[in-house]
């Protein structure tokens, strides 16, 4: 991301965060779409909602010294990924990888890198599948790469991750041992509620199939006794 040095702390700050409110845009718009053309072709919805944010300046800066870098604009740009994110909640954990490589698919869209805590879940029973994209603002001066955090994760795990969340900032990162335990307990049972959920999922659709053969079928029955 290349900011002109020409510019005063002030202007560069608005500038880098102006990129990454567009970026936000620019990406929001592009899931809807490949959402909307699932609805379309599929007749099936695998986004239950979007969420977006900007980091605020305070916790940008609370970051850059919790890592032990400097504050200055250009570490910011180059050592935090989640200054733009993006989280997307979906029904069930197939529909998880199916966003995942829609978005991958898109040719003006980076994957930077990707972060499995599914498969590779963290010791304290997170789960949610990372990823880090650029994707270019155009601006007079031609594109401007800029990078945004994508997080999908199910209606389930993003309940559990919320109320981690919350504990975490009471305790400062230093919750009680039980409250950690009971925490894990409830992850296990999130990870057992998502599992049960899709094969309910999987039950309805294979009876709703059913159906459908059954109807066509005595449709058929129904036309050679016609003729």
């Amino acid at each position: 991301m290349n900011i002109p040095k020409s510019f005063n702390q002030v202007d560069q700050w608005k500038s880098v965060m102006f990129l990454y409110d567009s970026a936000l845009k620019e990406i929001s718009t592009k899931i809807e779409i490949l959402n909307n053309e699932f609805v379309h072709i599929y007749n099936y919805n695998p986004i239950e909602h979007i969420k977006s944010r900007l980091k605020t300046p305070d916790s940008i800066v609370k970051k850059l010294k919790r890592y032990d870098y400097d504050v200055t604009i250009d570490n910011m740009v180059e050592k935090l990924n989640d200054i733009a994110g993006i989280r997307i909640i979906c029904s069930f954990t197939s529909d998880i990888y199916q966003i995942a490589e829609m978005i991958t698919k898109q040719s003006d869209v980076t994957v930077l890198y990707v972060k499995d805590y599914i498969k590779y879940p963290k010791p304290n029973g997170y789960k949610s599948y990372h990823m880090v994209i650029t994707i270019p603002i155009y601006l007079t001066d031609g594109p401007v790469d800029t990078k945004v955090e994508i997080q999908i994760r199910t209606v389930a795990m993003d309940f559990w991750a919320s109320l981690e969340h919350k504990i975490y900032y009471k305790f400062e990162g230093n919750a009680p041992a039980y409250l950690q335990q009971e925490l894990k307990a409830c992850a296990d049972v999130v990870n057992m509620l998502d599992g049960k959920m899709f094969s309910l999922n999987q039950a309805i659709l294979e009876l709703s199939e059913a159906q459908q053969r059954e109807t066509a079928e005595e449709d058929m029955m129904d036309g050679d006794d016609l003729t």
